[in-house]
């Protein structure tokens, strides 16, 4: 006999899964991964013009801030951003489809 709970319960719609790590092998995803981490320098899983600074800070450059927001600007202008925060996922659909080619919009 059926419980009380699986009698109540509404079927769910299946989620969409992304595809985007099909095309990498497991070596690929873990470099991805630590590059991701090295940039989202204060682990908040997400890539911002603070985490940016930081990182070239880290390697020794000074960018002035001004570069940094264009940077993020044209990031989210161009690539293929869907949930409107450049999060682990994006970076890695960004390094499978690339950003959006300008002469292809003439």
């Amino acid at each position: 006999m059926a419980s009380r709970k699986t009698l109540n319960r509404r079927p769910r719609p299946q989620r969409a899964t992304s595809n985007v790590f099909a095309m990498f092998d497991q070596a690929q995803i873990q470099e991805f991964k630590e590059a991701f981490n090295m940039i989202d320098q204060n682990r908040d899983g997400f890539i911002d013009v603070q985490d940016l600074q930081d990182m070239f800070a880290s390697l020794g450059k000074e960018v002035k801030e001004d570069f940094l927001e264009k940077m993020v600007d044209e990031l989210f202008r161009d690539a293929p951003i869907k949930n409107g925060r450049f999060d682990y996922i994006e970076f890695t659909r960004m390094l499978k489809h690339g950003t959006k080619d300008k002469d292809d919009a003439n």
